[in-house]
């Protein structure tokens, strides 16, 4: 794993400061005082893709239900994150049958019976209408 490095000078004449990212660092000024500097990193949360169920081209439609245009339709093989999940259409497929439909992207939904989620309830908040 690489470690960011940050390297900083204080001032002139000052030692300057070489800190990994995430640790707190010490300098000592001209002055023979010491500062301290901390070094802190964002961290990305982490997301989860899902499989869409082997051998399948699957529908991404407009709204969570079959009533809703298809917007665009999916690979064989694709995987899809889950950003929220709300009730709709029920629907059989490989998965079971389930009224859970996934938010995929903003406005596209696929019927969760179609995700191998390894649950049959709940693994995303529910989306805000």
């Amino acid at each position: 794993m690489s470690v960011e490095r940050i390297e900083e000078t204080v001032g002139a004449g000052d030692t300057g400061v070489v800190a990994e990212a995430g640790t707190t660092a010490g300098t000592t000024t001209g002055a023979g005082v010491v500062a301290e500097a901390e070094i802190v990193t964002a961290t990305a949360a982490a997301v989860t893709y899902y499989p869409v169920a082997p051998g399948v081209r699957l529908n991404v439609r407009s709204g969570p239900g079959t009533g809703y245009s298809i917007v665009r339709v999916l690979p064989e093989g694709s995987k899809v994150a889950i950003y929220c999940q709300t009730p709709g259409t029920t629907v059989s497929g490989p998965y079971g049958t389930s009224n859970i439909w996934d938010n995929i992207a903003s406005g596209e939904f696929v019927s969760d019976a179609f995700v191998k989620t390894g649950s049959d309830g709940y693994v995303a908040s529910r989306c805000a209408l």
